[in-house]
């Protein structure tokens, strides 16, 4: 059994005019110089590895976690996936392992895993001797993900409509809801976890593992933000609308209107581009 140990997030740098993650420059440093600790020949302790969880926003205030160890590099992944979500880590950038890992309260190893792992996703790409960058992506890579998420869910969706009983829509309501809270919020990364989650639960009626698993990473990659694009450019009303879509095809579904289903699925992943 994995040991658990008590430990604390670190926390993003709050003097004035620090962001939260280093923003390297053109030749992949830091601001302060290099490309964080390990270009200056420092290294984080490799002691007994800390907790990444979401990035702790300036007013946060510390919570003692206890968290097993083999859950760490999954913790880093999924801080690293809501800092793409929400723009912190721009196309574009360099980043280094062991400065990510200063910002995450982690050592560098962990997090060099996680990296691994986005570059196999195509988030990031590996830079030899410099660290990751922050893939870039233009509007017709989103255009070209939603064109095939289409092609996919359409179908599929619109079988469903034919065959599962109504009563069993109302198991996704509050996956829906779930969807226009995180909305509501107007954070980027709460939103995209609570929309795939909604589809994922949606796509899974159909009994078929390989087209959750398929989807979910077409539909991960389509909310990357594009290059030159703003995080958060759909804007809150955006996120709103796109929400209350979820709502509207699940009655849509309850009433077997496939024209409805096909119209409502369509924009919505029109939406998704956008």
């Amino acid at each position: 059994m994995a040991q658990e140990v008590p430990v604390e997030q670190a926390r993003p740098r709050e003097r004035a005019g620090e962001a939260a993650w280093p923003r390297p420059d053109a030749t992949g440093g830091t601001p302060e110089g290099g490309t964080g600790a390990g270009a200056r020949g420092e290294h984080p302790q490799e002691g007994p590895a800390t907790a990444a969880g979401p990035l702790p926003g300036p007013r946060e205030p510390y919570a003692p976690r206890v968290v097993r160890r083999a859950s760490v590099r999954e913790q880093v992944l999924q801080a690293l996936r809501a800092a793409l979500v929400s723009g912190e880590l721009a196309p574009g950038e360099v980043h280094s392992a062991p400065a990510l890992g200063q910002r995450l309260g982690v050592s560098a190893t962990p997090v060099r895993e996680a990296m691994q792992q986005l570059a196999l996703e195509g988030a990031v790409e590996v830079v030899p001797n410099r660290g990751f960058r922050v893939a870039e992506r233009g509007a017709r890579e989103l255009a070209e993900l939603a064109e095939v998420r289409a092609l996919i869910e359409v179908p599929v969706v619109l079988r469903l409509a034919c065959t599962v009983p109504a009563g069993r829509w109302a198991e996704l309501r509050p996956l829906a809801e779930r969807t226009v809270l995180a909305a509501s919020s107007g954070c980027a990364a709460a939103y995209a976890e609570a929309d795939r989650a909604f589809h994922r639960a949606l796509l899974s009626l159909a009994g078929n593992a390989e087209l959750v698993r398929i989807t979910e990473d077409l539909h991960r990659r389509s909310q990357w933000p594009r290059t030159g694009g703003a995080a958060g450019a759909r804007g809150h009303a955006g996120l709103l609308a796109d929400a209350a879509e979820h709502g509207a095809l699940l009655d849509a579904l309850v009433a077997q209107d496939l024209d409805v289903v096909r119209r409502l699925v369509g924009e919505h992943f029109a939406g998704a581009e956008a």
